[in-house]
């Protein structure tokens, strides 16, 4: 039914995408072709292919268990990162692909998207132009596909998982794609800084082949439109579902495992009215 998906970034945002896909994918029995993700919503197609969400949130209940803050101000005066969400990721991204990394190889391809900076740019100042450009599209404009990153420069490059030969090439790529200062530090790609993919586009349908079709494009913020909604493009017929109300977590909180779980049955509740509504869904994506 869906050729191609696109998870969209949001970071802890994106469980919501997990319990959505464990409802629908077996009931439609989705078997894309192609996936394409960025940041955590990259993270998230890898783990669909590799774990069970139940074994990946008791892990975070673990791994997060003494962490009472996200940000330790008092480790700038031991010139330490104040911040402990990239160590904790990258961590944790060995742990859970760690054993399963090989299933990958059968999973479908997954791209994964980054953002290299504009070459007129220093690094800091790209990072710092960049984060305004992105919090401008996300809260002032609101828009489903911005352009602010890529009119001042910014460029796309998607980069498939499985051409990581090792987990720890697939936690770097992850990690470049969820590039977002000061929770992480600026990363680099074959020398060069780059930061999260959604400074491009934070629902990625760039890295989308062309063939035509129909495409689910699960997103985790919401827009001024309705929950399930059609994108013609050229012969594609992109099916957006976004969450039915604000998802119950922050993207980088990362002290409140437990508000994993209420994030991932927003996503099941989410997926088992979509299935109640698929005729109409369909009927509507056929007609656009």
């Amino acid at each position: 039914m869906f050729d191609q998906v696109v998870f969209a970034g949001g970071g802890n945002r994106c469980w919501w995408q997990a319990g959505f896909w464990d409802v629908v994918q077996p009931e439609l029995k989705i078997r894309p072709r192609l996936i394409v993700g960025i940041s955590a919503g990259a993270a998230t197609a890898c783990m669909l292919y590799t774990r069970d969400a139940d074994w990946v949130m008791r892990y975070y209940e673990e791994a997060l268990r003494h962490n009472r803050k996200n940000a330790y101000w008092g480790n700038l005066l031991r010139g330490e990162s104040v911040f402990p969400h990239y160590k904790i990721y990258r961590q944790a991204l060995r742990d859970i692909y760690g054993a399963k990394f090989t299933q990958l190889a059968d999973a479908p391809e997954i791209r994964i998207g980054v953002s290299h900076l504009p070459r007129w740019l220093g690094a800091r100042s790209a990072v710092a132009a960049g984060l305004v450009a992105y919090n401008i599209e996300k809260y002032i404009r609101k828009t489903l596909h911005p352009t602010l990153g890529q009119t001042l420069g910014f460029h796309p490059e998607f980069v498939k998982a499985q051409d990581c030969a090792t987990v720890e090439d697939l936690a770097d790529l992850i990690l470049q794609s969820s590039c977002t200062p000061p929770f992480t530090p600026v990363l680099r790609r074959n020398g060069r800084p780059v930061l999260d993919g959604g400074m491009v586009d934070n629902v990625p349908v760039g890295g989308l082949d062309p063939t035509p079709g129909l495409v689910l494009v699960m997103v985790t913020r919401l827009y001024p439109r309705p929950q399930t909604f059609v994108v013609s493009h050229e012969n594609q017929q992109r099916l957006y579902v976004q969450p039915s109300s604000k998802v119950p977590i922050s993207s980088w909180d990362y002290t409140s495992p437990s508000q994993m779980q209420h994030a991932y049955n927003l996503g099941r509740e989410d997926g088992e009215r979509f299935l109640e509504r698929m005729p109409a869904i369909m009927e509507a994506a056929t007609n656009e």
